[in-house]
């Protein structure tokens, strides 16, 4: 399985970035996309989830209403939209796949596969 993590930048607070996440290597019936970010020094900090499925979705409770996370199943791509973007929201993004299991949504050892990271920095 390879993930490959686009559309990092720099930019201003209010701003808006769409984070890809383009998957290959199997099909991911019954599994789960989610993107984590992290910034120096801190952990791993779950940001939101989406079941291939049925495309159900979960947040942060730091970024509910602020984040959008869709699929495309046909392009096997997973896009996290970021709006009204704060300078806390500076960090390394990564998206991460695996297997469905609602109770440990938001642990990082739930995912097996993981993206190379994209940076998104918000300037105050």
């Amino acid at each position: 399985v390879q993930l490959q993590a686009s559309g990092g930048g720099l930019v201003q607070a209010g701003d808006s970035l769409r984070l890809s996440c383009a998957a290959s290597g199997r099909t991911f019936s019954g599994y789960i996309m989610a993107w984590f970010r992290q910034v120096l020094g801190k952990e791993r900090e779950f940001v939101a989830a989406i079941t291939w499925n049925s495309g159900m979705t979960y947040f942060a409770d730091s970024v509910r209403g602020r984040f959008t996370i869709s699929r495309d199943n046909a392009k096997n791509t997973v896009y996290l939209q970021v709006n009204s973007l704060k300078p806390e929201d500076t960090a390394v993004y990564y998206c991460a796949v695996g297997i469905f299991r609602p109770s440990v949504i938001r642990s990082d050892s739930q995912y097996g596969y993981w993206g190379q990271g994209t940076l998104v920095t918000v300037s105050s």
